[in-house]
């Protein structure tokens, strides 16, 4: 076995990935030490975040990963972290959003402690690590934005209002920071999952069109490299959600799903 280096890589393409201790978030950290990036991870669960980083960095002969514990609920500590962090790495190439949670209530109830705490994490911490990304990004004129979605954005379906209410508001507000920030050499880019292979799914029977987290990150990245601004993964959901968009009110509300 090969003595690790000690130290951050110098000279390599830097990323921080936002909710990255499990799920896509964490093939993304994978993947993107495999192409070379230096990553700074952030989540809640510590113990599965510093596994992750131990395993790229013994992969890597190197350091390409640390690991940072964070709740992105904890608004205020975000400006302090990030350039805590920028500092670190001496950088940012690309920045990732990819925590979110579901917390489905049930047809009958109505509940706004688990609304609001949906809403914090998918919406309101995506706005608070946004915008000094995206601040960053418009002085140097380059970088590179992705948000994590989802097609529960597409419309408000019955199952799950909150969850679907925070993925649209996060798909608009990456719709607008893509037509600020372009103009001045900045790729945004908004990732729409359908069903993937991670915890949140794992009570669901036989989710339809379901693909393993490899597969998203693989076109996740693939379209990083191509500079998308929005894609489906899988492919087949931009279909789907295609019919779904076009339902008419009167049917789309009689509807289950």
């Amino acid at each position: 076995m090969t003595e690790m280096k000690t130290g951050l890589v110098e000279g390599s393409r830097r990323a921080i990935i936002v909710g990255a201790s499990s799920g896509i978030g964490a093939a993304l950290a994978r993947r993107l030490a495999a192409e070379g990036y230096t990553l700074a991870l952030l989540a809640r669960r510590s113990n599965l975040l510093a596994a992750i980083c131990a395993e790229i960095n013994s992969e890597a002969g190197e350091i390409r990963a640390i690991s940072y514990t964070h709740d992105v609920t904890n608004y205020d500590s975000v400006p302090g972290l990030f350039q805590e962090i920028i500092t670190k790495l001496g950088g940012l190439e690309l920045f990732i959003y990819n925590s979110g949670i579901s917390l489905p209530s049930g047809m009958k109830h109505y509940e706004f402690e688990k609304d609001r705490h949906v809403t914090e994490v998918n919406y309101l911490g995506a706005l608070a690590w946004l915008n000094p990304v995206a601040a960053m990004f418009y002085k140097q004129k380059a970088g590179q934005i992705v948000g994590i979605s989802s097609v529960a954005g597409e419309r408000g379906r019955v199952g799950n209002p909150s969850y679907h209410a925070s993925k649209a508001a996060l798909n608009c507000f990456m719709e607008s920071l893509r037509n600020r920030l372009t103009r001045r050499g900045v790729h945004v880019l908004t990732v729409k999952p359908g069903y993937v292979l991670t915890e949140m799914t794992s009570g669901l029977k036989k989710p339809i069109f379901a693909i393993p987290v490899e597969r998203a990150a693989a076109d996740i990245c693939k379209a990083i490299h191509r500079r998308r601004q929005i894609i489906y993964t899988a492919p087949i959901w931009g279909l789907v959600m295609l019919v779904v968009r076009n339902i008419p009110s009167v049917i789309f509300r009689r509807l289950s799903f």
